[in-house]
This record gives structure tokens, C-alpha cells and sequence, in this order.
């Protein structure tokens, strides 16, 4: 395995990562995300074999690592300039991103309507990989592959990619499929989430300040709702998710 060796932080490279941490259009356009820590490192080699550069810190030891991977050393102080925790971990890689797919649907799905907050978003993927429920995603929702997104996943954004969708066509392919649409939503329609059976619905989760769009609400077939105290007007985001997806199993 062949090391470089990079201490300039004007390295094209370094510059490379900084950029494609902070700007989701150039993740878009160079199909090139970047992921942080020893536990995430973990998860790619296991599931994700997509891994093209690796950065390490002089401090800590280079893993044995797959044919085809750039491995780069740097020295601390590099290191925590392209680090985006607290605490660096030592180790900074890219992954390309995969390849876009024919998008199918079914009922057993969520879909995540402008769900903006990194870490609510990678906390319903962890979650929705556990209970291998598919995940799709309108316009509007936060990137699952930035950096925040992908820690708070634990990795689950590697092993189960969530799908995007365009609402016109996710509304569209519901409509010529016969797949029955529930929104969770605080509306006096809504009935307690129990009452139906999840699994022949594809549910949705509306945003964290907003709820779920008025399109959607519109061509919802069912509302639904989590029973909670009536002092109580609402639950953050994951964690309504997370019930939700308790419910759909």
C-alpha cells in the first residue's frame, strides 16, 4: 500500500475535501461525499466498497485498507482543520456516491416530506435501517450524504441508501399504483396512528417547523396521529418518525 505524505493546507486536495464538506451542489456534481471517524471507516469497508480517498493523521495508524484507494498521511494540525467535530478523530475519507436508480415504490415506505435537520434526518435513517424500512425523500429534505447526516446515521446511510423523489412524481406513481398515502398530521380528521394497519400505507413525516406540505395533506387518503397528553401539541421529528416506524413493524 502506497502513503503520501501532504502538509500544505493549499493542497488540491485538502482544498477538494474542504469544499466538498460545506457545498452539497459539488457533492452533486463530482459524485464525491465525505465522511469522518474510525466507526464510519468501519461501516464503509463493510458495506459501502466505494471508498476512493483516504486521509489519516500522522498520530494514528493506517488501517489495511482494499486495492484502488488513495491513502494520504497529514500531520495533526492539517488533520483538524478538515475535521468538522470537536474532538478529530484521526481519519477523513471520500466515498463516491452511488449511481441514480429507478425509483419503484410500495406500500411499507416512509416518506420524509422537507425534513431539513441533519441530525433528525441521519436519526431516522439509523432508525428506519434497523427496522429495514425503505426511505424516500422529497425536495426540500437535508442531505443524507453531508457530514452531519452521516454521523448521526451511525453509518446506516451506507448500508441502506434512502431514495429521492420528486413529490409530482412520488403523487403521480401513487395515483397509477393504488399505494393509499397516511399522513401523520395534527388535524381533526386524524385518527390514532393504531387504528390502521401502516404496512399497507407509504406514511409521511412532515418538517420540523412546518409539517407535512399542503399537497400532500391534500391527496393523503388517511391522517393520522400520535396519541400523546392533550398538554402536548407535538414531537421532534425523529421521534415521531421512530414511533411511526414502530408502528409500520
Amino acid at each position: 500500500m502506497t502513503i503520501e505524505r501532504i502538509t500544505s493546507a493549499q493542497n488540491q486536495l485538502i482544498r477538494h475535501i474542504r469544499k466538498l464538506q460545506t457545498s452539497r451542489s459539488l457533492r452533486r456534481d463530482c459524485r464525491e461525499f465525505v465522511c469522518e471517524g474510525w466507526k464510519l471507516l468501519d461501516e464503509a469497508l463493510k458495506w459501502y466498497p466505494k471508498i476512493k480517498v483516504l486521509v489519516y493523521s500522522e498520530d494514528t495508524q493506517c488501517p489495511i485498507l482494499p486495492e484502488g484507494i488513495r491513502v494520504v498521511q497529514v500531520p495533526e494540525a492539517l488533520m483538524q482543520t478538515l475535521s468538522g467535530m470537536k474532538t478529530p478523530q484521526g481519519v477523513v475519507f471520500t466515498c463516491e456516491l452511488p449511481l441514480e436508480e429507478r425509483i419503484s415504490i410500495h406500500p411499507g415506505m416512509l416518506l420524509l416530506d422537507r425534513i431539513q435537520d441533519p441530525g433528525n434526518l441521519g436519526t431516522i435513517l439509523r432508525t428506519a435501517d434497523a427496522f429495514g424500512i425503505p426511505v424516500l425523500l422529497t425536495n426540500g429534505c437535508a442531505d443524507p450524504y453531508s457530514e452531519k447526516t452521516l454521523r448521526a446515521s451511525m453509518g446506516a446511510v451506507l448500508r441502506t441508501r434512502p431514495m429521492a423523489i420528486p413529490l409530482e412524481q412520488f403523487l403521480e406513481l401513487c395515483l397509477q399504483q393504488g399505494i393509499p398515502i397516511a399522513a401523520t398530521a395534527l388535524t381533526d380528521q386524524a385518527v390514532d396512528l393504531r387504528e390502521l394497519d401502516l404496512r399497507q400505507y407509504i406514511t409521511v413525516i412532515g418538517s420540523e417547523g412546518q409539517g407535512i406540505c399542503s399537497e400532500l395533506l391534500e391527496k393523503s387518503d388517511k391522517q393520522v396521529i400520535i396519541p400523546m397528553q392533550s398538554r402536548c401539541e407535538s414531537l421532534n421529528a425523529a421521534i415521531a418518525a421512530s414511533i411511526v416506524m414502530w408502528e409500520m413493524k
